[in-house]
């Protein structure tokens, strides 16, 4: 289809309210703007960029930025997300820049600059802590944001998350089911919204279980950090026979640990985020995913209708677990 004439006939709108639509604007319902943008990406309809900037002025941007060390943009995870969101963004004529922190700057700062120079309409924001400065100051700036995970803000956003707390419960009930007494948790650093109730989500587990809940250690969330408290762990006097991990990474790197001693073999272990590399580890990973399809167009979405002004509580999602059940957690518990 090559004009927005033809597009608005095919869909028996006014040429105005298909423009709109494109552009955003939150005269149109959010179920036209909707429709829109799918006849348009299924029909090849591009508006013309130069056009459209001019009558909008706008960047056509959305930034995400990522910490990244050399030769490793991460988390890893986020970038199929990142992808999936990035497709659906372009339906809607919006770029997605995936901007990686240079070393010595912070995650604030690339905000900062992105939005001090006017360079983005809107920004997703990844791996959140529970008092986010990114956050506040976009929140303070007006400028549309989505986020992938809660923060504690007393001031209301748009979220996509996983319920952290409801799977670390489960997966560690699920262990005690199985027999396990001394389970254990590697857990990210605190700081960290996803980590803080991941590990308050398995120590309500062991309060109901009647079990210790010293078997914790905290690690960075990559490999070399759940390596390390997993080595802490097993310095143990009575070593965990399960242990619930933050990340896939941090399971990863604590699988490692467990080949290095006697008996490590035995030790059951699940991770989360359904990372591609721990259907390849030794053993193979079980782990836990936050449920639904195509959550990085979820995640876009939430954000095209933050950028059309909805209100910001009608824009969380907080999606359960599921189980991704491989070898690393099957092995039987011994006598505890």
């Amino acid at each position: 289809m090559s004009n927005l004439k033809q597009l608005a006939q095919s869909l028996g709108l006014s040429i105005t309210t298909v423009s709109r639509a494109l552009d955003g604007y939150p005269d149109v319902s959010p179920a036209t703007r909707e429709r829109v943008r799918e006849a348009a990406a299924l029909t090849g309809y591009r508006p013309n960029a130069s056009a459209r900037r001019l009558r909008k002025q706008r960047a056509e941007l959305v930034a995400v930025t990522l910490p990244s060390d050399p030769g490793h943009i991460g988390p890893p995870h986020f970038l199929d997300m990142l992808s999936g969101c990035a497709e659906h963004l372009a339906t809607a004529g919006l770029n997605l820049v995936i901007a990686p922190v240079p070393r010595g700057e912070s995650e604030l700062d690339m905000c900062r600059r992105f939005v001090d120079g006017q360079r983005v309409d809107a920004m997703l924001l990844v791996r959140t802590k529970r008092r986010d400065e990114r956050v506040e100051f976009l929140q303070a700036r007006s400028i549309p944001f989505v986020t992938n995970g809660r923060t504690e803000s007393v001031v209301p956003h748009p979220y996509l998350d996983g319920d952290g707390f409801a799977g670390f419960q489960a997966a560690s009930l699920r262990f005690h089911a199985e027999g396990h007494r001394r389970i254990a948790h590697i857990a990210g650093p605190q700081d960290y919204y996803f980590a803080h109730v991941r590990r308050m989500g398995w120590q309500a587990a062991m309060e109901e279980s009647g079990l210790s809940t010293e078997l914790c250690a905290e690690g960075a969330p990559t490999e070399q950090g759940g390596y390390l408290a997993a080595l802490e762990l097993l310095r143990h006097p009575r070593r965990p026979t399960a242990i619930v991990c933050a990340t896939d990474e941090m399971a990863i790197g604590a699988l490692r640990a467990l080949r290095e001693i006697k008996g490590g073999e035995t030790i059951s272990i699940v991770g989360h985020d359904d990372l591609p590399t721990g259907a390849f580890a030794s053993p193979p990973l079980s782990t836990m995913r936050m449920a639904g399809e195509n959550l990085g167009r979820s995640f876009a979405s939430l954000l095209l209708r933050a950028i059309a002004g909805e209100p910001s509580e009608e824009l969380q999602e907080l999606h359960p677990i599921e189980f991704v059940d491989r070898e690393s957690h099957r092995r039987a518990p011994p006598n505890a």
